[in-house]
This record gives C-alpha cells, structure tokens and sequence, in this order.
C-alpha cells in the first residue's frame, strides 16, 4: 500500500515505478547502477591515490569527478530506492530543497570541471614542455575550488527562490527528484521571469565550459594533425577521446534538458534525459576511462597482484 502526503507541506514525487508490471524490473536495473556507480568510482579514487603511476593532473582531477559522481548520484537515487521499498512517494519540503541544492550544486561543479579538464588535455598535448608550470598542483587545486565555488554559487542563487514561490494544493512533482523545471511548474505564481533568468543561467553553466572545451580540442586537433609520430597521434586520441565521450553524454543530455525551450519535449522525454545524466552517466564515466585508458587499467591489475600477494602471504602464515 503506498502512502501519499502526510501533511501539507510534503511533496509527492511521482518517481520512476510508477507503472506497477515493470516497476520490479527497474528497481532491480537501477539498484545495479548505483552499486555499480558507487563501487566503480570508488576503485577509481583508490587506484589514482594508491598508484604513484596515477599522481598526474589529469589523473586528480579525474579523481575528484569521480568523488562529484559519486556524490551526485547518492542525493537522488537512494531516496528512489528506499521510498520504493517502503511503499511511499512522499518528500518534506526541506528534503525537496535539500535535495534542489545539492543536485544544482554537484551538477554545476561538474559541468564547470569537465570544461577545465579539455584545458589539462590541452596543456598536455599542445604545451608538453611546460606542462608541470601551467598544470602544477596550486593549479590543479584552483581548478577544483573553482569547480566547486561555480556549484556551490548556482545552487545558492537558484535553491531559495525556486522553493519561495507559492505552491499549489496538488504538490505532485512529475518526476523522481526535485528538479527546478518539475518543482516549478507546481507554483501558482507567475514564474515565466524567474524562468527567463534561470535559463539563461543554465545557458551560460553550459555554453562557457563547452565553449572552454571546443576552443581546448580545436587546439588539440590542429596539433594532433601536424604530428609526425603515428603513436604520438594515437595516444593523444586516447587520452582525448575519454574525455570527449564523457563530456558529449552529460552535455548533451543536459542540454537537451535545459537549453531546448518546454514546447519542444514533454514531461516523459524530461524523465528520460534525467535518467541519463544522472544516474547512468555516474556509472558510465569511470568505466569509460578505465577501460579506455592502458594507465588505469595497469594500475587495477597491479592493485590485485597486490592483493593476491597479500592474500598468499596471510594464508602461508596460518
């Protein structure tokens, strides 16, 4: 039996399973994907910390994307996944707003890092020699300040205004989180000038870092084509093309989301695009540079050779 609003000012959020034939199947899918999402990155951020191999820029930024996926997942969908259990669709206004903060947050401190990271791949291929002075660690670390400081801003600026506006008696969010577009189209105000600004907003959060990354592998390209080596080509196409695929999936989805005006997509082709930037692509990333890149997946072999050792070493001492 499910439960609905259990006073007032609760929300009801109307969540992925919702059709009760296939509800099962795609609680089973996305437990898979968050597990998956949270173990995989996990591994990753052990193996870029334990692996001296892996103490480069590129690679402590990626670990840092990791810790920001990891993150981002975990505010949306172990709330899906408990409220299934538990048979209730119901969220307070404080989880809702918890939970608009840290998602605009997380998702802003990641549009801005993979914009800067195509910098890095830049630096890298086009400036090698004085890659460690523009790259150094005071460097890497603006970089994630300012990934963070560019999340933190826009979930302070959106958050409180989208959860000011009046809301309606209905309170059910056509979604299965509270994401601004769903949460507002609740409020019995008019909001069409708020909408206005947070558009152009989420245009500027995604137009300046991907404009950051076009302009980087323009660069790259041009570089890249006047190589002379065939190796130095394919490992610059190697390091580049993780990152692009990355950046391409949650751009895009993103884009669709926030860039295409209301009337060209509806309210279940929203749900799917979420889906996509939010739940799958935490999952995809570390896969995507893993299993892409000969650097990590060296390191994870190394790693368990270590834990074999480890392994035949404890049981010849029993």
């Amino acid at each position: 039996m499910e439960v609905y609003n259990t006073s007032s000012t609760d929300f009801t959020l109307m969540g992925l399973f919702n059709k009760k034939d296939i509800s099962g199947l795609l609680f089973a899918i996305v437990s898979i994907i968050f597990f998956t999402a949270l173990m995989a990155n996990g591994i990753m951020i052990f193996l870029i910390h334990t692996d001296s191999r892996l103490h480069t820029p590129m690679y402590f930024l990626l670990s840092h994307l990791s810790f920001i996926d990891m993150m981002y997942i975990s505010t949306i969908v172990p709330k899906m996944l408990v409220d299934y259990l538990l048979g209730q669709r119901t969220i307070s206004f404080m989880g809702c707003t918890a939970q608009h903060f840290l998602y605009l947050t997380l998702v802003g401190a990641e549009f801005f890092l993979l914009g800067l990271m195509a910098y890095d791949r830049y630096v890298a291929i086009c400036n090698p020699l004085r890659y460690p002075v523009l790259m150094s660690r005071q460097v890497c670390w603006m970089i994630i300040a300012g990934s963070w400081f560019g999340g933190f801003l826009d979930g302070f600026l959106l958050t409180p205004i989208t959860m000011t506006f009046p809301f309606c008696n209905s309170r059910e969010i056509n979604h299965f989180f509270c994401e601004a577009p769903a949460v507002l189209s609740l409020a019995c105000a008019d909001t069409a000038l708020y909408e206005t600004v947070m558009y152009v907003c989420c245009v500027l959060m995604l137009l300046i870092p991907f404009s950051v990354v076009m302009a980087s592998y323009a660069q790259i390209l041009t570089t890249v084509h006047h190589m002379s080596s065939v190796e130095g080509r394919k490992k610059a196409f190697a390091t580049c093309s993780s990152h692009m695929t990355v950046v391409t999936l949650f751009y895009g989805a993103a884009m669709y989301t926030y860039m295409l005006p209301h009337s060209y997509h509806s309210p279940a082709q929203d749900t799917v695009f979420s889906v996509f930037y939010t739940i799958l692509t935490p999952m995809l990333n570390p896969l995507i540079y893993s299993l892409r890149n000969k650097d990590v997946t060296g390191a994870l072999k190394r790693a368990m050779g270590r834990f074999k050792c480890t392994q035949k070493v404890s049981g010849d001492v029993f």
